[in-house]
């Protein structure tokens, strides 16, 4: 039906793992949460509806009961560079990307869908964004994204993909289109940029040049001081 994979086997026990392994062992400084209401409030998001029409809305009760706060000086926003990403902010313990808050943590590389008229969550295949930008996995992505920039303070840091084909920072983009608009300007003291290329890639992309200047420029006139280091030991 759908070209995208479909949801996510086991979703509901991965999460509610995932959210107790994050309050428990990841990080237990963010106090206790109901991982069933968590849940519930999750499905609830989207179960019932036509998998095309979820909003970043339908999710506010999911980030209203699992926010917490973002330590300063922790984000790390970035593009095109997941898995580094993960490995380096460490869980938490260098800094915290939206993956090592609980609500992104909670989602990281899953896939879900539901359908309309129906409780059941579709295992078979759930819409691209190409087929549709309001599905449910894309709306997510977009709330969490809003939700943690707007509670992002102190330096900030974006980490970006100096080999990526289409330059290092994408517009339209989450970072350009649901976190930049959304950060509180008043919070913050510095935004640092690091442009890394792959390891053996190509570098396409660097400070100053091509897309990082559009990046540098727009923050530039935003009002924020933005420094920017190539390749940062």
């Amino acid at each position: 039906k759908w070209k995208g994979e479909g949801t996510t086997k086991n979703l509901e026990s991965i999460v509610i793992g995932r959210c107790y392994d994050y309050i428990r062992i990841v990080n237990p400084a963010v106090g206790e949460k109901n991982c069933s209401e968590i849940w519930e409030a999750f499905k609830n998001a989207f179960i019932n509806k036509d998998p095309c029409s979820i909003l970043p809305k339908d999710y506010e009760l999911f980030i209203n009961l699992s926010l917490h706060t973002i330590p300063p000086n922790k984000s790390l926003f970035w593009e095109n560079n997941h898995l580094l990403v993960n490995a380096f902010a460490g869980r938490g313990r260098r800094y915290m990307s939206l993956a090592d808050t609980l609500f992104g943590f909670f989602a990281d590389f899953l896939n879900w869908c539901g359908q309309a008229n129906s409780a059941g969550l579709d295992y078979e295949s759930c819409p691209t964004t190409e087929e549709c930008e309001n599905n449910a996995v894309e709306s997510f992505w977009r709330m969490a994204s809003i939700t943690y920039a707007q509670h992002s303070s102190g330096v900030i840091h974006v980490l970006l993909n100096g080999s990526s084909v289409g330059g290092a920072y994408p517009d339209p983009g989450f970072f350009a289109d649901y976190e930049i608009p959304n950060l509180q300007k008043d919070k913050i003291s510095k935004i640092v940029i690091w442009v890394v290329d792959d390891i053996e890639g190509p570098d396409i992309d660097s400070c100053g040049n091509y897309t990082v200047k559009e990046l540098e420029n727009r923050l530039k006139i935003l009002g924020y001081d933005v420094t920017c280091t190539n390749n940062y030991k």
